[in-house]
C-alpha cells in the first residue's frame, strides 16, 4: 500500500461486509481504523473472546447521568464487525476513529436551542427509547442521531467487478429512465428536490438539503426502491465473483465525491466536526503505522477524508466542544433493532435476510426457502418438500421475467406466498417477522464491563434459568415453588426499578393468588434502564428498597402510594414497606376526596391478599387499610348526591371497586354490615343518580342483603311511569349493565325480566330514541348466547308481566313463565329415534332401525337379550 485504503461501505451491508474482507486480504494493512467512538479501543479485544456473539453494540453511558447513552449496533454482516475481526485474527492493530462519545454525549445548549434540535417532548421522559433505536438519549448534541451515520452512509458498495458502474443494472445496463451520473454534479436532476430549492439561505449549492445518498444512487439507475437496487448491485454480486477487490470503493468515492460536491455535507452540519477529527486520528495513525493503513467508514465520509486540510484547521473545529465523563460496554443487540421500522436511522428493512445473505456464500434462494417452509411446518401448515423445490423454480422465473440477477427477497416472498400459502398474507406476516426481520439476540462474555446492578442481575438470571430472549414468550408461576417465587420476586423488583423487563398477564385456568402469568421480551434499551438504575444500589433487592423509598418520599397522591405498597409487597422488599406504610398513613389523613379513597383502598385489598401468600407481616397494612374503608363508608353517600351523567359513571366504577376490596380486608363480616347499611342508603335516595341506585341495588341483592321481592319492588319504582325515562334507563344500566352478570340475573330471574319488558314497551315514542343509546351500550355488552336466550324468553311469553305477575291464560293452563303452556308431542317424537340410537334399545315394531345402529341391529337378529340403558353404541356413533 502506498496510501491510506479508504473503504466507504453501507452499515449493516452484508455485501460491503465481504467486500472490505476481500479488500482487507487483497491489500493486508499494517493497521485498521474503524468509525466509532474511541472510547470503545479498550474493549475491541471482547470481540474475539468465544462468548461474544453478535448481533451486540458498543454502549457509551454519562457516568453522572445514565440515561444519556447512544448505542453503535454491529450486526456479524456488519462491514465494520468483519473488519475488527480479521484485524484481530491477524494480530493487526484496530482502533476507532469517529468522534468520541465523551462529546457526542454532552450537552450543547447552543446546538440544541437551533432550529436542528429535536423537538420532542418525550425526550427527556424516555431517554432509552430514543437510546434504543441508536440514537443518543436525552440532550446529546446529535439530535439528527448521526452518531451511527443514519441516513448519510447509506451508499457502501461490495461489489468486485472492475468496470462495476453506479448506474448499471444487475445484468448490465440501466433501466429506461435511468440518469448519468453527471446529473449528480450538475444538480439539474435531484432525487425527490426542486432544482430550485438548491439556492438557500444556509449556503450556494443547497448545502442544507438532506438527502440519501442510496436513494439518489438508485433512482440515477433507475430504481424506485432503493433496497431493491442494493440487492441487485451489491448482494448478489459483491464478494461472489472474481476482479479487483479495491476497484468497487474507488468507484464509490468518485460518486460520492460528485454528491459531496453539489449538497455539501448532505444536511448534516455536524459530519464536518466529526471528519474533523476523523482526519486528526487518521494523521496518527500513518506517523505511527506509515501509508498502509485501511480505514472502513460510511462511503459519505469518504471524500471528507480524501480532502487536503491542515491540522491546524481541523482543530479548530474541534476546539470548544462541549464533554462529559463517560464509560463504554459491550450489550446484546437484537436484529429486531436493527431494523429500519424500530426507528434506528441507520437500520435496514430485512435485517434477519441480509444475515441469510452474508451466511450463505452458495444457494441462498434455495436455503431460504427451506427455512421458510420449516417455520411455516412448525406452525403447522402442510408443507412438503415439493413445495420447496416449486417456490424456488417460481422464484427463478419471476427474477427473469423482472430483469434480475438473481431470485431477491421480493421474488422469495412472491414464491412462498402463492406456493406454500395458498395466496394467503397471514402466513407471509409471519415469515417477516420471524425470518425477514428476526429475533436473534447476540451475546456477550461475563468479562465485558457492566455496573455491579447488571452484574447481579446477570447472575440472577443463570441461577434461576430465567434467560433474557428477544422473543416475546409467556411463563406461569406457581408460587408455592421456591424457585417460581424467586423468578416472581426478581420481575417484580426490576418493575420497581422501570426495567420492564416482565410484564402480568391473566393466567388461564386459575384465578388462585399462589399463580402469576407473565410476558417477557429482553429489549437492548433495559441495559440502559439497569444502568439507571445502578445509582440506587449494587444489587437488585438494595436498588430497590432504596428505589421504592424515594418514591414513597416523592409521591403526592394517595393511589399512588397504595399501588407502591401492593408492589413493594409482591417484590417482597420488605425492608422498604415501614417508609411507605408512613406515606400511605399521611397521605390518607389529609386526603378528604372519596373518590381518591375509593381507588386507593382495592389496592391495599389486593395487597393484603398478596401478603397471605407470600407470608409477610401485613398488619400495619391491615389497620390502613380499615381505616381508610370506614372513612369511605362515612363519606360516600354524600359524594354520590348532585352528580353528573360522567360523574355517575366515575362513581358506580369506584362503588364496584370498594364492594369487591371490603370482602377481601381483615374483619370482613363487620366490614360488610357497615357496608351494607350504605348501600341501602343509597338505594333510597333520590338525589343519588340512577345508575348508583341500580348498582346498589345490585350489590345487595348478589350478597343476599336484598331479598328478590324487595328488589322488584325497588326496579318498579324505579321504572314507574311518574320517573323520566332517561333516568329509568339509568337506573337499568346500574342494575343489570357493566360487569353485573352478563345478564345472567334476566335469563334466570323472570320476574325482574317482566318488569324491564313492560317498563320498556311503555316507554313513550319520543323519549324512546333518548334511551335507546343507553340501552344499547347496556345490553350489547352480554354475550351473543345471552341476548339470543332474553330474546327467545321475550318472545316466548304470553303477554306482558305487569308487576312480574304472569298473564292470565299463562297462569290457567299450568304454563312456566317464558315457555309454552303444553307439550308439543309430534316435535317431543323427532328425538326418540336418537334417544334409541343412545341407549341401544329396540325400535318399535315395524319401525326401520336407526342409521348407525349395527350392534343393535345384530343383537335383534341373534335373538340375544337386549342390554341394558348403560350398554351405550358409541362405537357405532
Amino acid at each position: 500500500m502506498t496510501a491510506p485504503l479508504l473503504l466507504g461501505i453501507r452499515h449493516h451491508g452484508p455485501g460491503s461486509a465481504r467486500a472490505v474482507r476481500a479488500a482487507l486480504e487483497a491489500a493486508a494493512p499494517a493497521a485498521v481504523l474503524i468509525e466509532g467512538p474511541p472510547e470503545g479501543d479498550a474493549l475491541l479485544p471482547l470481540a474475539a473472546d468465544d462468548g461474544m456473539r453478535p448481533p451486540v453494540a458498543l454502549l457509551a453511558h454519562v457516568v453522572d447521568d445514565p440515561g444519556r447513552a447512544a448505542f453503535w449496533p454491529l450486526a456479524g454482516f456488519s462491514p465494520e464487525w468483519v473488519a475488527i475481526r480479521w484485524a484481530l485474527d491477524r494480530g493487526v492493530p484496530v482502533r476507532f476513529i469517529d468522534l468520541p462519545a465523551a462529546h457526542t454525549l454532552a450537552p450543547d445548549p447552543e446546538r440544541e436551542s437551533t432550529a436542528d434540535s429535536v423537538a420532542d417532548p418525550e425526550w427527556d421522559a424516555a431517554p432509552a427509547a430514543r437510546s434504543a433505536a441508536g440514537a443518543p438519549a436525552r440532550g446529546a448534541t446529535d439530535p439528527e442521531w448521526d452518531v451511527t451515520d443514519p441516513e448519510w452512509d447509506l451508499t457502501g458498495v461490495a461489489a468486485v467487478d472492475p468496470e462495476w458502474d453506479l448506474t448499471a443494472h444487475g445484468t448490465g445496463g440501466g433501466r429506461p429512465g435511468a440518469r448519468s451520473p453527471a446529473a449528480l454534479r450538475t444538480g439539474t436532476e435531484r432525487a425527490g428536490e426542486d432544482p430550485a430549492a438548491a439556492d438557500g439561505p444556509e449556503g450556494e449549492g443547497g448545502t442544507d438539503i438532506r438527502i440519501d445518498p442510496l436513494a439518489v444512487l438508485a433512482e440515477t439507475a433507475g430504481y424506485d426502491d432503493p433496497e431493491r437496487w442494493w440487492e441487485d448491485v451489491i448482494e448478489h454480486r459483491g464478494g461472489r465473483d472474481g476482479g479487483d477487490p479495491l476497484a468497487p470503493f474507488a468507484a464509490l468515492a468518485e460518486a460520492m465525491t460528485a454528491l459531496r460536491a453539489e449538497y455539501g455535507p448532505g444536511g448534516h452540519r455536524r459530519d464536518l466536526v466529526r471528519e474533523a477529527h476523523m482526519r486528526l486520528k487518521l494523521r496518527a495513525a500513518r506517523k505511527e503505522f506509515g501509508d498502509a493503513v485501511a480505514v472502513v467508514c460510511g462511503a459519505w465520509h469518504v471524500p471528507a477524508l480524501q480532502e487536503r486540510t491542515t491540522v491546524s484547521a481541523d482543530r479548530a473545529l474541534l476546539k470548544g466542544l462541549p464533554k462529559v465523563r463517560t464509560e463504554t460496554t459491550w450489550v446484546p443487540w437484537t436484529h429486531r433493532r436493527l431494523a429500519r421500522h424500530s426507528g434506528y436511522g441507520a437500520g435496514i428493512d430485512s435485517p434477519g435476510w441480509y444475515a441469510h445473505l452474508f451466511e450463505s456464500p452458495d444457494r441462498p434462494v434455495e436455503r431460504w426457502l427451506t427455512k421458510a417452509a420449516g417455520l411455516l411446518r412448525d406452525e403447522g401448515l402442510m408443507v412438503s418438500s415439493a413445495h420447496v423445490i416449486e417456490a424456488v423454480r417460481l422464484a427463478g422465473t419471476l427474477a427473469v421475467m423482472r430483469g434480475r440477477p438473481l431470485a431477491g427477497l421480493g421474488e422469495t416472498t412472491d414464491a412462498v406466498r402463492a406456493v406454500m400459502c395458498d395466496g394467503s398474507d397471514v402466513p407471509i406476516a409471519l415469515i417477516e417477522d420471524r425470518l425477514i426481520v428476526g429475533d436473534a439476540l447476540g451475546e456477550v462474555p461475563d468479562s465485558a464491563p457492566a455496573v455491579p446492578l447488571q452484574r447481579d442481575l446477570s447472575r440472577l438470571q443463570k441461577s434461576l434459568r430465567l434467560k433474557p430472549e428477544a422473543l416475546e414468550r409467556e411463563i406461569g408461576l406457581d408460587l408455592r415453588k421456591e424457585t417460581d417465587a424467586a423468578k416472581s420476586r426478581l420481575l417484580h423488583r426490576l418493575r420497581l426499578l422501570s426495567v420492564g423487563w416482565g410484564e402480568p398477564v391473566r393466567t388461564r385456568g386459575s384465578t388462585g393468588t399462589f399463580r402469576e402469568g407473565w410476558r417477557l421480551r429482553w429489549e437492548p434499551e433495559l441495559h440502559v434502564r439497569v444502568a439507571e438504575a445502578g445509582v440506587w444500589g449494587t444489587t437488585v433487592l438494595a436498588a430497590a428498597v432504596a428505589r421504592t423509598r424515594n418514591r414513597a418520599a416523592a409521591a403526592t397522591e394517595l393511589a399512588e402510594v397504595t399501588a407502591l405498597a401492593e408492589e413493594c409487597l409482591l417484590a417482597e422488599v420488605t425492608d422498604a414497606l415501614p417508609a411507605v406504610l408512613r406515606a400511605l398513613a399521611e397521605r390518607a389523613a389529609l386526603d378528604t376526596d372519596v373518590g381518591r379513597l375509593a381507588e386507593a383502598l382495592p389496592a391495599l385489598a389486593r395487597s393484603l391478599r398478596y401478603g397471605d401468600v407470600r407470608a409477610t407481616d401485613t398488619a400495619a397494612l391491615a389497620t390502613v387499610a380499615a381505616g381508610l374503608a370506614e372513612r369511605i363508608c362515612v363519606g360516600l353517600p354524600p359524594a354520590c348526591s348532585g352528580l353528573d351523567a360522567d360523574g355517575a359513571d366515575r362513581m358506580r366504577a369506584h362503588l364496584d371497586a370498594v364492594h369487591g376490596a371490603i370482602g377481601l380486608l381483615p374483619g370482613a363480616q363487620e366490614l360488610g354490615e357497615r357496608w351494607a347499611s350504605v348501600l341501602h342508603r343509597l338505594t333510597g335516595r333520590d338525589t343519588v343518580a340512577g345508575v348508583i341506585r341500580g348498582r346498589a341495588a345490585r350489590l345487595l341483592l348478589d350478597d343476599g342483603r336484598l331479598d328478590e321481592d324487595a328488589a322488584a319492588r325497588l326496579m318498579g319504582l324505579a321504572l314507574s311511569a311518574a320517573v323520566a325515562p332517561a333516568d329509568a334507563a339509568a337506573w337499568v344500566e346500574g342494575f343489570i349493565g357493566g360487569s353485573s352478570g352478563g345478564g345472567m340475573l334476566l335469563v334466570h330471574d323472570e320476574r325482574l325480566l317482566g318488569l324491564v319488558d313492560t317498563w320498556l314497551m311503555s316507554v313513550p315514542a319520543g323519549s324512546f330514541t333518548d334511551v335507546l343509546p343507553l340501552l344499547r351500550r347496556t345490553f350489547s355488552a352480554y354475550e351473543p348466547g345471552v341476548r339470543r336466550t332474553l330474546g327467545e324468553l321475550i318472545g316466548r311469553r304470553p303477554g306482558p308481566a305487569a308487576g312480574g305477575r304472569r298473564g292470565a291464560g299463562a297462569a290457567a293452563a299450568g304454563a312456566v313463565p317464558g315457555f309454552g303452556a303444553g307439550l308439543d308431542e309430534d316435535r317431543a317424537d323427532a328425538v326418540l329415534p336418537v334417544l334409541r340410537l343412545l341407549l341401544g334399545t329396540p325400535d318399535p315394531v315395524g319401525a326401520a332401525p336407526p342409521a348407525g345402529s349395527g350392534r343393535t341391529a345384530r343383537r335383534r337378529a341373534d335373538g340375544g337379550a337386549q342390554d341394558n340403558d348403560t350398554d351405550l353404541v358409541g362405537a357405532d356413533i
